[in-house]
């Protein structure tokens, strides 16, 4: 079987490509087991520190490959999207990676790149972006995680606008509603998210992991409360690390912090 996702070590970063670019990107199974096993290295290795997920290619993707993804869907439940790794690209059904993902998108993004950009942490669009989420036009639903996180993340309206319309929007339509948080010329976005990347990979990786699991506690539980209790049981172990230490220190000397993440 042809290798479907390309992953590459950028210092702190790794980058992962979806390349079916002769079939725009469009995502089988075997795509998402390969983009799920990716996730497990960047969640595992401890070098690693944040990842960058985008497309080969003109498009970022047409969205499901509907021919071999729906016989499965139709047997197995949505959760055949979470593929065969411990992290779920979506992050809906397995565990969800606890390093940030910065989403690079351009060209044709479709169904579930729409999904996969409100399951990261940024996205950087190329102006030449087209979203649509497609799949009422079907004769089916979003299943990827549209439904459940876009009425939070973008507001009701802006939501049901695109879930139940099924019109194209692009770039500065995406960025109005907050689903991406940067527009670039249409080229530059991948350079741009990896620059995005590299930029939290050097700040402290246990403050940025307890930011990133506290804010998904506040946003998934809609409780102030739940978070707070988080947040009183994640704090502990970071103030007293060495990248506590080590960010005090380069304060006090005027110099850039070191962090190694413990």
């Amino acid at each position: 079987m042809n290798q479907r996702v390309t992953v590459e070590r950028d210092g702190h970063v790794l980058l992962i490509g979806v390349d079916r670019a002769a079939k725009r990107n469009a995502w089988d199974l075997a795509t998402i087991n390969e983009v799920g096993r990716a996730y497990d290295v960047l969640a595992d290795d401890p070098e690693l520190r944040a990842g960058v997920l985008f497309g080969h290619g003109d498009h970022f993707s047409a969205g499901l490959d509907l021919a071999d993804v729906l016989p499965a869907v139709t047997e197995r439940g949505p959760d055949v999207l979470a593929g065969d790794a411990r992290h779920d690209p979506f992050g809906l059904w397995n565990e969800p990676v606890d390093k940030p993902v910065v989403l690079a998108v351009q060209g044709i993004a479709f169904t579930l790149s729409i999904e996969l950009a409100l399951a990261s942490d940024i996205v950087v669009a190329a102006d030449d972006v087209r979203f649509r989420q497609l799949e009422i036009g079907r004769g089916i639903l979003p299943f990827g995680g549209a439904t459940l996180r876009a009425p939070a993340q973008l507001g009701w309206g802006n939501a049901m606008r695109f879930l139940l319309t099924g019109e194209e929007f692009g770039a500065a339509e995406a960025h109005r509603i907050g689903l991406v948080q940067e527009v670039v010329p249409a080229g530059g976005q991948l350079a741009r998210a990896t620059e995005l990347a590299r930029l939290i990979a050097a700040q402290a990786p246990l403050g940025v992991r307890g930011t990133l699991a506290n804010a998904r506690v506040a946003l998934r539980s809609g409780s102030e409360r739940a978070a707070a209790e988080h947040l009183r049981e994640v704090l502990p172990g970071v103030v007293v690390s060495e990248d506590a230490q080590e960010g005090l220190a380069s304060f006090v000397e005027r110099r850039e912090a070191r962090f190694t993440g413990r």
